[in-house]
This record gives structure tokens, C-alpha cells and sequence, in this order.
């Protein structure tokens, strides 16, 4: 490897790493902790290729990227930072970055990297681009956070196609923030300034839909879970995309995204979802990998869902090492939905700052708990088994399994009370398991669901949607 490197980054570790490594490696470095430094540097005409981070003391490494491509249009520059969200490799990728790795980086891919920029010098147009900007919708607290290979391949996909014209399906479990990289790809792209509308099997109506079409022009489309909806609602939704395609209107169309379950095809194969619809949304496929495939990220997905929550009102909270540990091997099946519920959950319960194990390990058990049975008359010792170790043995109802649970919640605010809205919540942790269980029950039919919880059924649709519970129908495996 041939070539000058200049290195801006604060910390004197990782500048010397890279200074030994490059040198070895046959390059002449130059490194510093300013910004200002490397931007004297590159003014010189010093330097065949730029590593900057990205939060330094006197700026932002990406913020710099314009000023360095008008000045030198052939140098490339690679981004390292600590900061791994979407937000970050996003506005990499919109200044041009050569590259984009997340801290801690593996030092040989770094070094791939590097040699990949001296050896191929990429040609850039000497005009001076606009900054990276991001949208005035977009949400730069979304829990879109990993360092994990496989979240930052996601990262790099969606900059990749953020702005393409193509339609999107983003499949994976549920709870791993589908819909909220559904939302990224309207918030951060030139979309931004559009409409954005949400289509969902509970309101999937003719009307709805051309509802849809005209507040989302030149903006997006959001389709939540396709293979959920009905037969006649999907061949709308064909309808919809080929007036889109071929339409009058098609130059100010809206861009197609969706989500769907972690295998799509198999909804395909099942008779769930419609090919010639599947292959319609199907334009690029981004998966979302579930929790348990990037266990690294818990930690950090922690802390920042904890710190969401104080930014809400609730009491600010911090995991001891004891409560971290135990989360980091919890299985999570929830994924990130179940994450947001315990972090939350330990932000009204614990007693101090700091999340002690023994409250971890409490909320844990809640969380893992199998959820109550819809029962029988007589029935109701098992039921209330699956509602916690505190009930005494043998206690037949599920009304004094309740009671001590919400006794237990009184009693861990002492002789304060609990933060105002107990009503809703208190409900809403009883509603979920209740329509997911009867969901389950009937094959994810919502007509049968519907008759068997004795409610209505765009009622039932209403609530799912503001649960954000996902529909697969599928047969009842007897």
C-alpha cells in the first residue's frame, strides 16, 4: 500500500493504532486531534486519503466532507465513528464518504478499506455539493442504534437506496423496528418534504387507499404487513401500484415501502399474500435481524431507550453491572418492542437510580411469564399460574392475580404514588396479551377473533393497529 493518510480523530489510542498499522503497512501518516488541523492539511494538498472521526472538539468529521471535496474533488475520505445509527451512515452516504465503519472497528476490514480508496482515487465533480442534511421530520432518537455487522449492513443498504425510486419491503420479526425504518425511509430522504400515509389491515377500504395515493403524492406510502390484509384489499392495492406505474400522475408518484414478516415468500406459498403483489413491493428487500442475532447492541439499546423515557418525564435510570448482565442474556423475543417495555417498565418501578439485579430479575420473570389462558369456569387455577410467583397456592381467580400484581406495583413506589395515566396503562398490559393470545387462538382471523372477544370487528382492527400487534393468518394446526 502506497500513498499519505492523514488521521483526525480525538483519541491519542486509536491514532496511534492506525499510525502503526498504515506505516507497516508502506504509508507516510500524518495524524492529529483537530479538525481544523486536517483541514490546514488538506488546503497543502497533503495526503492521498482521509480517516476522520465524527464528534471532535472543534466539529463534526461529516460536516467536513463538503469543504474537503472542494478543495481536493479526488481525495477520499472514510468515516469512523462511535455514533452507530442510522442517522450517521445515512449523512455519511449523502456527503460522499468513501466508506463508513462504526467504533470499535475491526482494524484488517479498516485497512481493506483504506487500500480500496489509495488504490482506486475516486473521481468526484469539482462543485461544491450542499451539506448533508437531515429532514426536519426526521427523528434522530430512533432506536435504528448497532454496531453489529449485520445492523450495519442494514445501514448501508438503506443510505444506499434511500433516495432510488424503487419500492421497498423490510421483512423481519416482530418488534424489530420495521415500521420505524419504514418511517426513516420517508424522514431522512428528498421525500421528506411530501406526504407520508400509513395503510394497515385495519383500514384498507377502497376509499382509504385512494385517500392514501393523494395525501402521499410525491411523498411515500407506508403498507403495513400486506399478507394481513384481505383478498379484494390486496387486489386494490395491485390497482393502486399499476395506476402509480402507468398513471397521469406518475411523475409525482409516491414511493412504495413495506413491511411484512421475517419470510415473505412463505406468506406467498401459504396463499397469505398475493405474488403479483409480493413481487410488486418487492423492489429491493432489506431484512431486519432480530435481537438475538446482535446481542452486542442490547446494551446500547438500553441505555438509550432508558434515556428516551426520561426525556418523557419518567424518573431517570441507569443498569447496575448485575442488571446488565442479566438483560445482555435474556432472549428477548419481543426484540426491540420487548426491550422498550422493560426499560420503561424499570423506569416506574425501581427504587433508586441505579437498577439493582434483584429488579431486573423481577421485571425479567414478568416479561417471560406465559401469559394467562382465556378461561373456563373452574378453570382458573391455571389460569392465574402464568401471573407470578407472588399469588398463594392454590388461588383459583384471575381478579386476585391481578390484584396482587398491581399490589406489588403500589408497593415498590413505597409511600409515593405511581406517575399519573396508571388507568391506561394498567389496561393496555392486559389488552395485549389478551388480543394476541385470541389472535393466536383463531389462526390470526380477525372475524373470528373479533366474534370470540364479542366486539366489533373495525374495533378489533382499531386496537391492533394502536397496539402495532401484527396480523398472520395461517391455519389452526389441530
Amino acid at each position: 500500500m502506497d500513498g499519505t493518510v492523514l488521521i483526525a480523530d480525538d483519541d491519542r489510542t486509536i491514532r496511534t493504532v492506525l499510525t502503526q498499522a498504515l506505516t507497516r503497512a508502506g504509508c507516510r501518516v500524518h495524524a492529529t486531534g483537530s479538525l481544523g488541523q486536517l483541514s490546514k492539511w488538506v488546503e497543502e494538498g497533503r495526503g492521498d486519503l482521509v480517516i476522520t472521526d465524527v464528534m471532535m472538539p472543534d466539529g463534526n468529521g461529516i460536516d467536513r466532507i463538503p469543504a474537503i471535496r472542494q478543495a481536493r474533488p479526488d481525495l477520499p475520505v472514510i468515516v469512523i465513528s462511535a455514533q452507530n445509527t442510522i442517522v450517521t451512515a445515512i449523512r455519511a452516504t449523502e456527503a460522499e464518504a468513501f466508506e463508513y465503519l462504526p467504533k470499535p472497528f475491526d482494524l484488517p476490514e479498516l485497512m481493506a478499506k483504506a487500500r480500496a480508496a489509495l488504490s482506486s482515487r475516486p473521481r468526484r465533480p469539482a462543485t461544491d455539493p450542499a451539506p448533508a442534511t437531515l429532514g426536519r421530520g426526521a427523528d434522530r432518537d430512533m432506536p435504528l442504534i448497532g454496531r453489529a455487522p449485520a445492523m450495519q449492513a442494514l445501514f448501508r443498504m438503506v443510505a444506499r437506496v434511500l433516495n432510488a425510486d424503487l419500492p421497498v419491503l423490510i421483512a423481519g420479526e416482530p418488534g424489530v423496528g420495521k415500521s420505524t425504518i419504514a418511517r426513516s425511509f420517508h424522514d431522512l430522504s428528498d421525500r421528506r418534504d411530501r406526504g407520508m400515509a400509513v395503510l394497515t389491515a385495519a383500514d384498507a377500504g377502497a376509499g382509504a387507499i385512494a385517500r392514501a395515493a393523494d395525501a402521499a403524492q410525491g411523498g411515500t406510502i407506508v403498507i403495513e404487513n400486506p399478507a394481513g390484509f384481505e383478498p379484494a384489499a390486496q387486489a386494490r392495492l395491485i390497482g393502486l401500484i399499476e395506476s402509480l406505474e402507468a398513471g397521469p400522475d406518475q411523475p409525482g408518484a409516491p414511493r412504495i415501502v413495506t413491511t411484512c414478516g421475517p419470510d415473505p415468500q412463505a406468506d406467498v406459498a401459504a396463499g397469505y399474500l398475493r405474488s403479483d403483489l409480493y413481487y410488486r413491493l418487492a423492489g429491493v428487500t432489506i431484512a431486519v435481524p432480530p435481537l438475538r442475532a446482535r446481542v452486542d447492541d442490547i446494551l446500547p439499546l438500553a441505555d438509550h431507550l432508558l434515556g428516551r423515557a426520561a426525556a418523557q418525564g419518567l424518573p431517570e435510570r441507569r443498569l447496575s453491572d448485575e442488571a446488565a448482565a442479566l438483560l445482555r442474556a435474556h432472549p428477548l423475543p419481543g426484540n426491540v418492542r420487548e426491550l422498550e417495555n422493560i426499560m420503561r417498565r424499570l423506569a416506574l418501578t425501581s427504587t433508586g437510580a441505579t437498577v439493582t439485579g434483584a429488579e431486573m430479575r423481577e421485571t425479567l420473570s414478568q416479561t417471560s411469564a406465559p401469559h394467562p389462558p382465556a378461561i373456563a369456569a373452574g378453570d382458573g387455577a391455571a389460569a392465574s399460574a402464568g401471573w407470578g410467583a407472588t399469588l398463594p397456592p392454590g388461588n383459583a381467580r384471575l381478579s386476585d392475580s391481578v390484584e396482587a400484581h398491581l399490589q406489588r406495583y403500589f408497593d415498590l413506589h413505597g409511600d409515593e404514588l405511581p406517575p399519573p395515566g396508571l388507568y391506561q396503562r394498567i389496561l393496555r398490559e392486559i389488552e395485549r396479551p389478551l388480543l394476541q393470545i385470541a389472535l393466536d387462538a383463531t389462526g390470526g382471523n380477525q372475524l373470528r377473533c373479533a366474534d370470540l372477544l364479542g366486539i366489533n370487528r373495525n374495533t378489533l382492527r382499531k386496537k391492533l393497529t394502536e397496539l402495532n400487534i401484527e396480523v398472520t393468518r395461517r391455519r389452526k394446526l389441530m
